[in-house]
């Protein structure tokens, strides 16, 4: 391995010095994909690219992750690196935005939460947010616990030694139950249920015929019924595993109608009028000064080498296509 100043990596690139940034990346990656397919795919991507910007850099889990965009907003790479200034991931991917980016929720919403809760999935774009290129939840957040580094302690196959298992899910705002699913068991953390992809659910009806959806409750948690008109902040039951979901978290996200196989997703409008993305840190309200946090760990459950090289350990797919 070689370092480099990676703050330059755009020019790297532009420059083809391919060979150079394959040697600055882990072995780990080297084992994934070799010099010359990496040379091939660099050179074969770069076609049309005259000039790489910075579109985000933010620091988690001990890991530096950089979007680079070109010059026309149509390509984008996401990079990986630790402090030693070492590759650790490495995705190329068409940097795609959509118009509905433009229309927000009419209500203005919080999280549902009652602790400080880490953004694993959010934001308006595929990098930020995997949700974001299904149109029935692109603005849709997934929530995870996250102490000292990591979503749970002791063992990763049980689901009460995840943070987030059995902490209260409230309603985001006033509204009418108008679906309720409980009776889905929790997964054991790594499997999924794709039979039943959003588990034990509920979709809140609210003013503007917005509705709010609630995803992978645990199993026999749910405490509201359809019909029953609750307050914001209202207990709605505790988060679970259950559904197409490796571990515990909360799915939230806000549609234009009940069904959330048909309908589309609305990017949120909240009441602290700030947006989060993912690797922030949310609050209940009122709502703290929102924050960036650096872990110091890697060797946790959640880490940007398993996403950005894409190895299966997402949580939260429960939509497909």
């Amino acid at each position: 391995m070689s370092k480099l100043d990676l703050n330059n990596f755009g020019q790297y690139f532009i420059n083809e010095e391919f060979e150079m940034l394959y040697k600055a990346t882990s072995i780990d990656f080297q084992q994934l994909l070799g010099l010359n397919e990496f040379i091939n795919v660099c050179h074969s991507y770069k076609q049309g690219i005259q000039e790489l910007k910075k579109f985000s850099e933010k620091e988690w889990f001990g890991t530096t992750q950089v979007i680079w965009i070109d010059q026309n907003k149509e390509k984008a790479i996401q990079l990986a690196y630790d402090s030693n200034q070492v590759i650790t991931g490495f995705y190329l991917k068409p940097f795609v935005t959509y118009d509905s980016d433009q229309k927000w929720t009419e209500n203005q919403y919080r999280m549902p939460i009652c602790d400080e809760w880490f953004v694993f999935w959010g934001g308006t774009n595929e990098f930020d947010n995997y949700h974001y290129v299904y149109e029935n939840q692109r603005y849709a957040y997934d929530l995870v616990r996250i102490i000292n580094g990591a979503t749970y302690e002791g063992t990763n196959l049980i689901n009460d030694n995840y943070f987030a298992f059995g902490t209260d899910v409230v309603a985001p705002l006033h509204g009418k139950v108008v679906k309720v699913v409980d009776g889905i068991k929790d997964n054991v953390p790594g499997e999924m249920n794709e039979h039943y992809p959003a588990g034990n659910y509920v979709v809140i009806e609210h003013p503007n015929k917005e509705y709010s959806m609630i995803a992978h409750f645990k199993n026999g948690s749910i405490l509201v019924k359809e019909g029953e008109h609750v307050k914001e902040e209202q207990l709605l039951g505790q988060c679970g595993n259950s559904g197409n979901s490796s571990e515990a978290h909360i799915h939230f996200q806000v549609m234009d109608r009940p069904q959330f196989e048909k309908a589309k997703s609305i990017r949120i409008q909240f009441k602290n009028q700030r947006e989060s993305v993912q690797g922030d840190i949310v609050n209940p309200l009122p709502f703290d000064q929102n924050k960036m946090e650096t872990f110091d760990k890697v060797d946790n459950s959640l880490t940007f080498t398993e996403i950005v090289l894409m190895i299966p350990k997402i949580i939260g797919q429960y939509f497909k296509g």
